[in-house]
């Protein structure tokens, strides 16, 4: 199994056991730094039986245009962070465009052509799985996943769905979780699967459910602003910022904001903000070891008591009883 990138020389080229299996059947892992026509990218991968998950970053001077070239087949969990790009296979019926925060679920079988990125940023997350793992999640009950498991039997390279979901909130969790795993060995790998297996799900549910994006109320330039917020929220949750405050700083108004966030994400601004500060501050309390007034500190409040507080609350433990 062989995957290249490359222009007029080899950008990079990686060969993989089939089905992806590390040898003694737990979790294989490695980076690779790739140097690119006009810039830099990093790519992170880790596999096992069945199950390839990549994930990197690029930072490009200007847009570029590779050709691609896989010999194996292959079912794509494809999500676009940030960037914008378009694969154009040979012999696949139009273009595979991804803006950022979009997800799709692709069919590969032995494919090549070109990949253009139309961005300076670039962040992509991905999981490959075998047709054999991804077929037992398969639902086989509907017409809309029974005419993507015939397009496999047929080899017919394709999306799952013609129009991209919106990466949801529950979404971004699952990848930061998989992306933040620190476990080892078997642990990591039973771990894995079954945040693959989750996303997997939370995938065909939006997918099948494609009428409802159609459906939305929000016009796409206040998508992006939403995002924006989310983002926003995410680089600085130690901060103290009103709804109007956030709403300015994208440019939108607080009653999109509000309503926008809700639609999107199924939780408020501040659920969603304290949230993500919580969470953060159990990873810096049972990871990195600091003591509860550092982590209260970092997280905005200004009496430990307060956070000690909205800490048992969200995971039912005084964050003092929670070890490094």
């Amino acid at each position: 199994m062989v995957m290249k990138l490359y222009d007029t020389d080899i950008v990079m080229e990686r060969e993989f056991p089939e089905l992806f299996t590390a040898e003694d059947g737990a979790v294989s892992e490695s980076v690779v730094n790739i140097d690119l026509p006009s810039g830099k990218a990093q790519y992170r991968e880790i596999y096992f039986e069945g199950v390839h998950i990549g994930y990197g970053n690029a930072q490009l001077a200007h847009n570029v245009i590779l050709n691609f070239e896989s010999d194996f087949e292959t079912v794509e969990m494809h999500f676009a962070l940030r960037g914008h790009s378009t694969a154009k296979p040979d012999g696949f019926s139009g273009g595979v465009n991804f803006a950022r925060h979009q997800h799709n679920i692709i069919y590969a079988n032995r494919m090549r052509g070109e990949m253009h990125w139309n961005c300076r940023d670039f962040n992509l997350f991905e999981i490959n799985l075998s047709p054999g793992f991804f077929k037992k999640y398969l639902p086989d009950d509907t017409l809309f996943f029974n005419r993507f498991r015939r397009a496999m039997e047929d080899g017919r390279s394709g999306l799952l769905q013609a129009e991209n979901g919106l990466i949801s909130l529950q979404m971004y969790r699952i990848i930061a979780e998989i992306m933040q795993c620190n476990r080892k060995g078997l642990f990591k790998r039973m771990f894995l699967e079954a945040r693959v297996i989750e996303l997997l799900l939370l995938q065909f549910e939006q997918l099948d459910a494609a009428g409802e994006l159609k459906n939305s109320s929000l016009k796409k330039a206040d998508t992006e602003k939403i995002y924006a917020v989310r983002e926003y929220i995410l680089a600085n949750l130690g901060e103290v910022r009103s709804l109007a405050d956030l709403a300015r700083t994208v440019g939108t108004n607080e009653f999109i904001l509000k309503k926008g966030f809700r639609e999107l994400f199924g939780t408020t601004v501040f659920g969603f903000w304290n949230d993500a500060k919580m969470e953060q501050a159990r990873k810096e309390l049972s990871e990195q070891a600091m003591n509860v007034t550092e982590v209260s500190d970092r997280a905005g409040y200004k009496n430990p008591r307060h956070f000690s507080a909205a800490f048992k609350r969200k995971f039912g433990v005084l964050p003092s009883r929670v070890k490094g």
